[in-house]
């Protein structure tokens, strides 16, 4: 009989995945330390509508040195960017501005943000991902940023209690991840604390890979801190971590007035040409 030949080789195969399958409680090298390109350490803004020039040479009088650019994707409110351009970004580069690309993508199934429900993920999560990692590293290239460069992907705060709607969102972010770091880009995430930061969290402790290599998480609690990022690993994601620590508020600098998000970073950067 066959029988106990089977049982045995099943055992070492047991045996095998056990050995090799990633740990829940250590931090892959994908997400241990800091992600590869240019880290910027210090605060930044991230406004809608890209500034101007001329307000971008203002700001220089406030302690803000980095700023968030939306430079694509079909979720992003404001579509219309007059001021984005590759001189643009070339010209605050040279005023000491570090830039912050974020691509608003489409949204999960449960997006709780009301105008975020007609760019919902599709059946084929993975598919749209990659398609729209792609699309976020063409426009990154069109507009200048190098090889190297963080891309942050956007996902709107999301209910996590379905899991038709955790898969679909986790399967296209990392699907989005692959296509970007397939690409030589560093893939980032953007997300809600309480939704898609501890989602990644949670996917990494299951031990998935296609993890963003850098997080910018939302808690507007007014308290600024970019690592530890609370309920997450220390060792995860050091030094490749963003605090989203203030919504909307008008600032004004140099005699420059904008609505803006406040930020303290650490983590990557566009890296221009």
């Amino acid at each position: 009989m066959r029988t106990p030949k089977l049982i045995i080789g099943l055992l070492v195969l047991v045996a095998l995945a056990t050995l090799t399958a990633p740990s829940a409680a250590v931090p892959t090298a994908e997400h241990r330390g800091a992600a590869r390109g240019k880290v910027f350490r210090g605060w930044a803004f991230d406004t809608c509508l890209t500034p101007p020039l001329r307000t971008m040479s203002a700001w220089r009088k406030s302690n803000f040195r980095g700023v968030a650019v939306y430079f694509g994707g079909r979720g992003r409110f404001c579509q219309k960017q007059p001021h984005l351009t590759a001189n643009w970004l070339r010209q605050v580069d040279r005023m000491g501005w570090s830039v912050l690309p974020v691509y608003v993508g489409s949204q999960s199934p449960c997006v709780l943000v009301p105008h975020k429900k007609k760019v919902r993920i599709g059946r084929d999560a993975w598919g749209q991902g990659r398609k729209e990692g792609l699309d976020a590293v063409r426009r990154a290239n069109a507009y200048g940023m190098k090889r190297g460069s963080a891309l942050y992907l956007d996902i709107e705060n999301y209910s996590m209690a379905k899991w038709q709607c955790r898969k679909p969102t986790l399967t296209f972010v990392r699907g989005w991840n692959r296509a970007v770091r397939g690409q030589g880009y560093v893939p980032g995430f953007y997300s809600s604390l309480s939704s898609g930061i501890w989602h990644m969290e949670r996917a990494r402790k299951a031990g998935f890979g296609d993890l963003p290599q850098a997080l910018w998480y939302a808690r507007w609690n007014g308290k600024p801190r970019a690592h530890p990022i609370p309920g997450v690993s220390p060792q995860a994601w050091r030094g490749a971590s963003i605090h989203q620590y203030r919504g909307p508020k008008k600032e004004k600098h140099g005699g420059h007035a904008m609505e803006v998000d406040r930020n303290l970073v650490n983590a990557p950067v566009a890296v221009l040409r």
